[in-house]
């Protein structure tokens, strides 16, 4: 084995032992092999908005979005990744870890404490490949939600701001996750078909939360050590001779379990989130297209007698258009409605749609003219149902209609 000068000097002199030096030098040869594999990775996510008009104390409650990105220039966040991909070895294994910083690393959600110090772990888990069938994969850890059209990446999805579908659904889980593919669509006749189930400590995103910390639809008591949120997804794709539906996928979720913290209410309720979705290739070179239908479904009372029951229900349908018109350019459009109601406990914050609905348009034009740079213009249009909703400066809302402009750009790593 070589050493360096520096340590042969030493070992001269009676500093160190060459027997200690070997060893040292081979722990470091095993980290760097270790780090060999490890990719880092990122994007950092920063947006100027104008909302129309005077007033943003009531802004459409889609996910991170909000009065504090209103009339002006926002850092929304800045990931950093690091990464081992599994391999194709029959016992692979590997991991990934994303740290949040910025705004939105709040409202994402997962600090245990909910203390917003603009920081958040958005994912972090152990990856293990087991040669069953086709391999059998693990994630064991903070993973995403296997629910949703829409990613919690920005700039993953066709649009700049999120859906309403998004913002019902559930974001991040710590537990345990399985991944099969029973086939995949790159065979001509056979469709793709893979399958996820897991099981988490809860719906929330806040890491290694609990059940057991008591509930307003409990009396106020823990629930049991085994309660658990449990979850199950279904993929499947298109094959070749499905001509120009070719490579168009179908999914279906569903997510069961205690939320510590329901639609940002503060409290904690048994929930279910479904989802249902599609994304269609065309005919028409560069044009696809989606839709997705979420609904949240909250049921019980509490046990107490005289106590209030809680019924809540949240349900969005939204259509996906999207166009590469040219190697650069891509254009972008979103349309949905959402409605829900509730019949909340006494001092909980009322849900936003109570009773009423949005209709919500998105236009999205895309033109990355940097490399490694997503640069977009969008511009969004929230309607009410009936009655006024957004605007004001404080208290009660002033406009039926919210008009929003955003500039956004990603630069990633």
């Amino acid at each position: 084995m070589k050493f360096n000068k520096w340590t042969v000097g030493l070992a001269a002199v009676g500093v160190v032992s060459l027997a200690s030096a070997v060893k040292a030098e081979e722990k470091a040869n095993m980290v760097q092999t270790a780090l060999s594999s490890t990719t880092l990775s990122g994007y950092v996510d920063t947006s100027a908005q104008w909302n129309f008009g005077t007033g943003n104390a009531n802004m459409p409650p889609y996910k991170f979005g909000g009065a504090g990105k209103a009339d002006g220039f926002n850092l929304d966040v800045v990931q950093i990744r690091l990464e081992k991909p599994l391999d194709e070895q029959t016992w692979a294994a590997g991991y990934k870890v994303d740290l949040w910083y910025g705004p939105d690393a709040n409202t994402l959600g997962t600090q245990s404490t909910r203390v917003a110090n603009d920081f958040a772990v958005r994912q972090a888990y152990v990856n293990l490949r087991m040669p069953i069938g086709n391999g059998l994969d693990w994630k064991l850890g903070v993973f995403d939600s296997i629910i949703g059209y829409e990613s919690v990446e920005s700039g993953s999805n066709p649009n700049y701001t999120r859906s309403y579908g998004h913002s019902i659904e559930p974001q991040t889980h710590t537990g345990l996750l399985a991944t099969y593919q029973f086939c995949d669509a790159r065979d001509t006749t056979r469709w793709g078909l893979s399958a996820s189930a897991g099981v988490a400590n809860t719906v929330n995103s806040a890491i290694n939360s609990r059940a057991t910390t008591g509930s307003v639809l409990n009396g106020g008591n823990a629930y049991a050590e085994s309660y658990k949120a449990y979850m199950a997804s279904l993929q499947i794709t298109a094959p070749d001779s499905m001509g120009p539906l070719a490579g168009s996928t179908f999914y279906g979720g569903i997510v069961n379990g205690y939320n510590n913290n329901v639609l940002g209410t503060g409290f904690g309720l048994p929930t279910m989130n479904s989802y249902i979705g599609a994304t269609l290739a065309t005919p028409v070179t560069g044009l696809r297209v989606g839709i997705a239908w979420d609904r949240l479904d909250v049921d019980t009372q509490t046990s107490a007698p005289g106590a209030n029951v809680v019924n809540l229900d949240a349900w969005s349908l939204a259509g996906y258009v999207s166009f590469q018109a040219t190697e650069k350019l891509s254009l972008h459009g979103r349309f949905e409605y959402v409605t829900g109601d509730v019949e909340s406990p006494a001092g909980a914050t009322p849900f936003a749609l109570a009773g009423n609905g949005i209709f919500a348009t998105t236009a999205t034009i895309q033109y990355d003219l940097w490399k490694n740079v997503i640069s977009r213009l969008e511009f969004r249009w929230d309607a009410a149902d009936h009655g006024k909703m957004f605007g004001g400066t404080t208290g009660a809302p002033t406009r039926q209609n919210a008009f929003m402009l955003a500039a956004n750009v990603i630069y990633k790593f």
